[in-house]
């Protein structure tokens, strides 16, 4: 057997799009705790990212030991770590459901911290006990089933998302972002064997500073203040046992709990792609060091938990396999600690970086096609549909808050040209909804109708309580709504639907007997 390199030329590559990605989570937390929660930049910077960064060294360093030791058990070179940092859709949920409302309500951050908290550590909690029960979902559902909802999400959140970002700036974010994508989809190597999307962003980052000693360009990445550290982050987990014996945090359980739930559909999905891309990882020990990973960042006082990230196949593209994850890790740690966060931000504009994103979600796509049977193809288109939706109601509703309105606001005006009600309802629980469609319909094309009912079934037992569709408005904005009958229309739909399939599967059960 070979012996095992700690690095390797594509975990350059590697090591600069998960780096990116996880600056680019860095940049939420610090330009979004301020203006959403009230929390003071001192905060941020020596106790909230130090935390973070915790839960991040820890999930690296775990996930590179994990891909090595697949790769001496399996007498592989090619294997690559799961990707893992700070969990975007957590991030955005804690800070506008969690945090957000709590210093609106007391006016005091430190308590808006604390609720944010709270929130980390229920979900890693939750994560880490559904490691233990979760293997027979992915055992069971159609692979298009999990890999739909990736795809989803890679080509509206991620691709579509970034896109936009890149076309807004074209001089800077064009050409590495071309790089980058004709360089790993044509797989041919630069002269000096120089890695493309290490080479893209210098050429991105040479590029913006010249146009900006021009004065045609400035930073869109800001930087925020400059604390110089170390801030070694020390155990504190921000007033955790006030919220869960005073009960004060128990009323946000109606977002903690799906999102956990998300994470953890989430994670199951990650794991689905990688073994699609020919990595195999178990599901308790994963999910297990997911879970551990959001407790950690709650114990240390950070409010975001951690995740594994979609894009594996994305990574083992570039030819990235398991130093990559440990180097970024490390920096992210080292760049937190010192507080040199805002200094980087400074220094790289985001737009050069850009490109290696949009490489991951066009990736994502491709596999989901390429990777389900053939037949199974309208089964991932079904399940795209979700996201889409979900996708949509973002774009609207920032458009409604740069307008200065609310969705409540102006929910009568849409009418017959957008009908925002549905838009709205796919929205809510679109990765379960995703999932669970696409499961309905390979199992359909497979001509098993009783497991297609089944889907049917469990998507209305989750409408009924809320988990699934259901929605309502809170001083004008869209809220989930949970509880028994939270989406009854819905529920009585896959209902009827879900006891046409059983009689459709059993009549021709008896048929065929």
């Amino acid at each position: 057997m070979k012996k095992q390199k700690w690095f390797v030329r594509g975990d350059a590559d590697g090591f600069v799009g998960l780096f990116v990605d996880n600056l680019l989570q860095l940049l939420l937390v610090a330009v979004l705790c301020p203006l959403v929660c009230g929390l003071p930049e001192e905060l941020i910077l020596t106790r909230i990212l130090p935390a973070a960064a915790v839960s991040v060294v820890f999930g690296n360093f775990f996930y590179a030991w994990q891909g090595r030791r697949l790769a001496a058990r399996t007498g592989r070179d090619d294997v690559t770590a799961l990707p893992y940092g700070i969990n975007t859709v957590s991030l955005i949920a804690f800070v506008f459901l969690v945090m957000g409302p709590v210093w609106r309500e007391t006016g005091n951050a430190t308590t808006a911290w604390q609720a944010g908290v709270f929130a980390c550590l229920v979900s890693g909690v939750i994560e880490l006990a559904a490691a233990f029960f979760v293997d027979p979902v992915r055992r069971h559902l159609p692979r298009a089933a999990l890999l739909s909802t990736l795809a989803g999400i890679a080509v509206t959140f991620i691709a579509m998302g970034f896109a936009f970002q890149i076309f807004a700036s074209p001089l800077v974010a064009l050409v590495p972002m071309l790089l980058i994508v004709l360089a790993y989809a044509g797989r041919f190597k630069l002269p000096l064997g120089l890695p493309a999307g290490l080479v893209a962003i210098l050429f991105g980052v040479g590029v913006a500073w010249i146009l900006r000693w021009c004065g045609w360009f400035s930073f869109s990445s800001g930087g925020g203040a400059f604390l110089p550290g170390p801030h070694w982050p020390l155990p504190d987990a921000g007033g955790f046992w006030a919220f869960l014996t005073e009960g004060k945090g128990w009323q946000y359980m109606n977002v903690i709990f799906p999102m956990a739930l998300f994470n953890v559909v989430g994670s199951l999905q990650s794991l689905e792609s990688a073994e699609a891309a020919g990595d195999r990882y178990e599901t308790r020990p994963s999910l297990a060091a997911n879970g551990v990973g959001g407790i950690l960042a709650g114990l240390f006082g950070s409010p975001f938990p951690t995740t594994i990230y979609i894009g594996h196949p994305g990574w083992k593209a570039m030819g990235a396999r398991t130093g990559y994850s440990a180097l970024n890790g490390a920096v992210i740690f080292a760049l937190s600690v010192a507080g040199a966060v805002p200094l980087v931000l400074r220094v790289v504009p985001i737009e050069a970086a850009l490109g290696i994103l949009i490489w991951i979600g066009v990736v994502m796509m491709s596999q989901a096609y390429q990777e389900t049977p053939k037949e199974h193809a309208v089964a991932v288109s079904v399940g795209l549909v979700p996201s889409l939706g979900a996708w949509a109601f973002l774009l609207v509703e920032t458009t409604l808050r740069v307008a200065g309105k609310t969705v409540g606001e102006a929910l009568p005006g849409f009418g017959n040209d957008l009908y925002i009600n549905g838009v709205i309802a796919l929205n809510q629980g679109f990765l379960l909804s995703s999932m669970l469609l696409s499961a309905m319909v390979a199992f359909a094309v497979d001509r098993r109708l009783v497991a297609a009912g089944w889907c049917a079934m469990v998507s209305a037992g989750l409408s009924f309580v809320g988990l699934l569709h259901a929605w309502d408005l809170q001083a004008g904005n869209v809220v989930g709504k949970y509880g028994w009958n939270a989406a009854p229309q819905f529920a009585v739909a896959y209902f009827v639907m879900g006891c046409a399939l059983f009689g459709l599967g059993f009549w021709r059960g008896r048929r065929a007997a």
